[in-house]
This record gives structure tokens, sequence and C-alpha cells, in this order.
């Protein structure tokens, strides 16, 4: 089991600690909810070293990354992230992904912690058409890169006190190289998995305590507190933001996923299952990933069934939770044609009980647009 750069101030922090992704992670320190709480209403900090990073350069670049992922890299400029997947060459997803744009010939990916190993091998295998050499031009830095997300309305205020860059003023999803905390080129980026605002920070693990340290102190006057994954993945739902291995995986399409917004079809743009997706967005789908909130008291969880009014299957909760801000039980779920409309009465059965639900648009939090990454 691997340990992060920050891993001895969880366990300091009393944090319940559990294996996730090959790495002893923190799932909560004083409560999901107090945290999540904590990130809505003023700012929290979570370590996301787990996280794989990729390194793609030279002239050959940016062809390999509009072949191998979905959404439109020419859109990017210099200090602009985009969100997208890589399509797995038979209408499923290998994972989703954040492509940052330093140059025309430099690239940072960086991919989900279960899915390094398997994001990692697609890269090779697709890049020795584009003149990629693996350990040159295609690296992986996962294992040398700490990364702390700084989420919450008053995460960029804290943080602008350790650094002379301007941040609080940075557009979503981009980024900027800046001296933070005296440590120097650290990535300094505006994306985020809350829906509350903040920052990711990218430094070399040797300068993980310095960072972690810098944070905390930095945010004492705004109430900063660490939080765990169990509150990262409430925050996420709130927001109707997909989870790998939940929302989508190898047998869901971007499509029936609902994000077509991150799925380009450009002439001058040719990708894996280009043709298989866009058949599917020209005829449709059968199935679409559709946010519900529920009318009877219950909490939706992962595989549980979704009915109709006669009590036939129509879909399947991919993630449920009882939100903390609703106080009431939302989720997402693979409905079949005909039950996508808003305000479409579903039954979750839950312990052999068939519970009212009700369709509707996402996000489930409105204080926030929902924005598309590019």
């Amino acid at each position: 089991m691997k340990n992060t750069a920050f891993t001895k101030f969880h366990q300091e922090a009393g944090a319940k600690m559990v294996p996730f992704a090959g790495y002893l992670m923190p799932v909560e320190y004083t409560g999901i909810n107090d945290e999540h709480i904590t990130v809505r209403q003023k700012v929290g900090v979570f370590d996301v070293s787990h996280m794989g990073e990729f390194w793609v350069t030279g002239p050959g670049a940016f062809k390999f990354l509009q072949y191998i992922t979905s959404n439109d890299v020419s859109v990017l400029f210099d200090g602009k992230v985009q969100y997208s997947c890589f399509p797995n060459g038979k209408g499923g997803i290998v994972d989703d992904l954040l492509v940052y744009k330093f140059n025309p010939e430099k690239y940072l990916l960086v991919v989900n912690a279960a899915n390094i190993e398997k994001d990692w091998n697609w890269c090779i295998k697709n890049a020795e058409p584009f003149g990629l050499k693996v350990g040159k031009d295609l690296v992986n830095a996962s294992d040398d890169i700490a990364q702390l997300a700084v989420q919450g309305p008053m995460a960029l205020k804290a943080m602008q006190k350790l650094t002379k860059t301007p941040v609080t003023d940075m557009g979503y999803y981009t980024f900027k190289e800046v001296e933070f905390a005296g440590i120097k080129n650290i990535i300094f980026s505006t994306t985020g998995y809350t829906g509350a605002g903040g920052c990711e920070i990218y430094v070399k693990n040797i300068d993980g305590p310095k960072l972690w340290n810098a944070v905390f102190t930095a945010g004492e006057e705004f109430g900063i507190r660490p939080i765990g994954l169990g509150a990262r993945d409430t925050l996420r739902l709130e927001m109707g933001y997909c989870l790998y291995g939940n929302d989508i995986n190898d047998q869901t399409s971007p499509i029936e996923a609902g994000l077509c917004w991150i799925t380009k079809f450009i002439d001058s743009k040719d990708f894996i299952d280009k043709d298989f997706l866009l058949k599917q967005k020209n005829e449709g789908v059968g199935i679409r990933l559709k946010g519900f909130v529920m009318i009877d008291r219950g909490i939706p969880r992962q595989h549980y069934e979704v009915v109709d009014a006669s009590g036939k299957k129509i879909g399947e909760v991919t993630s449920g939770t009882m939100s903390p801000m609703l106080k009431q039980g939302i989720g997402m779920a693979y409905l079949a044609k005909g039950f996508w409309k808003p305000e479409t009465e579903i039954y979750i059965r839950i312990r052999n009980k068939d519970l009212k639900a009700k369709v509707v648009d996402l996000p489930f939090i409105k204080n926030k647009p929902f924005v598309s990454f590019v």
C-alpha cells in the first residue's frame, strides 16, 4: 500500500484511513456531512496525490491527443484545461481525464487513480503512429507528483496569500505555473470536482510537507479543514459529475452518459470510435444517464433497480446518496428511453420496496451554472 506525501498529516489529524487505488487514503475526519458543508461554505483540502499524471510532448503530441481523446484539443490555448475521455474502440470509455495545454508540443494528462495502469497502457498502445517515444515524449510522472485540491468559496482568497501571481481572478479550467509558498514552478489550476470553486496545486513529492503546512496556515482565518474521500463523493454527486467505475465505464458510451459535449464531431478531428459514436448521436441510444431526486424517503445506492409504476425494470442506479445540502435522496441512473424527461416519475427499489422518485436536470445544487469545460 502506497503512502502520499501527506499521509502522516492525515494520520495526525485522526483521519479514518482506507485502501483506495493502491494508496492509503483518508475517507473522513470529523464526518462526511460536516466536511461536505465545510467545502460548500468555507474551504476544505483534499489530498488527491493518488491521481495519475502523464506528460505528452513533442511534434506528434497534438495529433496523438486529437486521436485518443473525444474532445477537440485544437480549441485549447496555452494555460487552458479541458475535460475529455478516452474512447475504448468498442463504444465504451477507458477513462475520463483532464488535458492541460502548456504549449503546442507540451501537454499534461490527469487521469483517475484506479485507472493509471490501464490508461498508461492505452496511451502506449496508441502512441507509435504519432512518433511518440515512451520515456521521452510519453512519460508517466504519477509517482513523482503530489497534489492538493483546495475547494470552497474562500479557497482562492486564502491561497492568494501564498503567491504574488494573481489567482483570484483566474478563469474556470485554466492554470498557471507560479511560485507558491516559496516553491518554484508549481502548477496552479482552477478545475475542481466539487462545484464549490477552488484550485488544485501540483508539486514534487519532496515539497509536499511544505505545501501542506503553508496551505493550512494561510487558510486558518477562513476555517480551512482537511476533507476525506467520502465528502468528495457526495460533493461531486450534488453537481452531477460522473465517477468512473460508477456512472461511466468500459461498457458505457459518452453519448449514453450525456457527455456529448465532450465528444466533438468535426471534419478535422479523427478519433477512436468516431463513426460509432456519431451513429449513436444521430440515431439515438436506448439508455441515458439521468439525475433523479427521491420523493419518498429513502437513500438510493449503486446497483439499485429502477422500475416504472407497474414494477417493470427500466434502469439501474449508478450513484446515490443523501444530499447534505438538500436533505433529500439524490442519484444518477441509466434509464430506458421514455423516462428521460424532467419530472417523470420513476421508482427506486430499496429493500424490496418501490419508492417514488422523479427525474431532474443536473446539477442538483443550482447555486452555480452547470458549465462545460471546453
